[in-house]
């Protein structure tokens, strides 16, 4: 079939709220799979928030891990099939999951990361947050604190996974791990430059910029 990438791809916006991590993590491979079977069908953009939980990417060291879980874990500890290290997931962080099809797109998975952190760049540029990308390391920071995270999957260049945006969450469930594998510097939050700012109100940007950088029409879905 042809791929066309002259016309403004619909992509169908589920704002799900609080969802348990692997409810959402089945609702993707359940999206990438049946993209697998028919290409043709429209992109999806989950955006949601998690209760407490780890996750560890595919190849992720569990040397990251600054408990045994091989004994009860701080609260659920899953590996699942992103790329990254181990990273924590918690209510105050606006997660997003693009299932997108890249070859209306560009085939291209560093094409993909920047873009997504384009996304963050511009959310916290619209607050006037000076966000920034470091050399070698994927991610969004402010003033040397990572606020924002991303580990995707690609299969037959769809995608799945995505990116958490730190908004206003309680930062010590980090202290259990070392996030992202890199120990030399913090994690933060929009929160504390912008004390009181909330999830509901970062949605809105994020939901503008995620149009704006892959020029796709979002159109609200309940479902």
């Amino acid at each position: 079939m042809t791929f066309s990438k002259n016309t403004r791809r619909r992509c169908i916006l589920k704002d799900l709220g609080l969802v348990p991590y692997e409810t959402a993590w089945q609702q993707q491979r359940s999206l990438l799979e049946a993209r697998l079977h028919q290409p043709e069908l429209e992109d999806i953009f989950l955006l949601l928030e998690h209760p407490p939980v780890y996750t560890l990417g595919t190849g992720s060291s569990l040397d990251f891990l600054k408990f045994d879980p091989a004994t009860i874990p701080p609260t659920q500890l899953y590996r699942v099939e992103r790329g990254g290290e181990v990273t924590y997931h918690c209510p105050g962080q606006v997660v997003g999951y693009p299932i997108l099809n890249l070859r209306y797109y560009q085939q291209d998975l560093h094409w993909y990361l920047r873009q997504l952190e384009e996304v963050i760049l511009q959310v916290l540029h619209s607050y006037g947050l000076p966000g920034e990308r470091l050399p070698g390391l994927t991610g969004v920071w402010i003033e040397g604190r990572k606020v924002a995270a991303i580990g995707v999957k690609v299969k037959r260049w769809i995608t799945m996974h995505g990116f958490a945006l730190n908004v206003c969450p309680d930062l010590a469930g980090f202290s259990q791990i070392v996030p992202c594998g890199i120990s030399d510097r913090p994690v933060g939050s929009m929160a504390q430059f912008l004390p009181g700012i909330t999830v509901a109100e970062v949605k809105p940007h994020l939901i503008q910029a995620f149009s704006r950088v892959f020029a796709v029409t979002l159109e609200n879905s309940d479902g």
